[in-house]
């Protein structure tokens, strides 16, 4: 059973060439990881995410953020966007996503979470009972050393569980 949560219920080259409307009808909410899930590493929010959230939020879709990431980076993020975040979340133990399931107040299987990585965001959102899907990172250049060792990692189970 633990190999079957590393696999993502789907995957997608960029959150941003996703079938929003078609989301909406399913999922009340969607959780993002920030970096390399959205912007670069380490980037602030740009005007592409924050057109993306405004679309989200126009559909009825509730947003929220999760973050292994101080505040002092999730906040500003957030707020750009403005949306909700946990940060410090933990990645992948299953705490953070429970807070965040919590600030959503509905179900897990009604959120949809979305991230770059496999061992912290697939792995924890599965665990959490959340339909995932896995991103292509938007910058892989700007990953840190041991975001690239984890990539090399992560290759088998870089694809949809089947």
């Amino acid at each position: 059973m633990f190999l079957e949560h590393l696999y993502p219920d789907s995957v997608t080259a960029s959150v941003y060439a996703l079938d929003w409307e078609g989301l909406s009808a399913r999922y009340g909410a969607v959780i993002f990881d920030i970096d390399n899930t959205l912007v670069p590493h380490g980037a602030p929010a740009d005007e592409q995410a924050v057109r993306l959230f405004s679309r989200i939020h126009s559909l009825g879709m509730k947003t929220l953020l999760v973050s292994n990431n101080r505040e002092a980076r999730v906040k500003p993020f957030a707020e750009a966007l403005e949306t909700a975040y946990v940060h410090k979340a933990g990645k992948p133990k299953k705490k953070g996503y429970d807070r965040a399931v919590g600030k959503l107040g509905m179900k897990p299987e009604r959120i949809l979470f979305i991230g770059d990585q496999v061992f912290t965001d697939i792995w924890g959102a599965n665990r959490a009972g959340m339909h995932t899907v896995l991103t292509e990172p938007v910058d892989p250049s700007t990953d840190e050393i041991q975001i690239v060792v984890k990539r090399w990692f992560e290759k088998p189970f870089r694809h949809k569980r089947t």
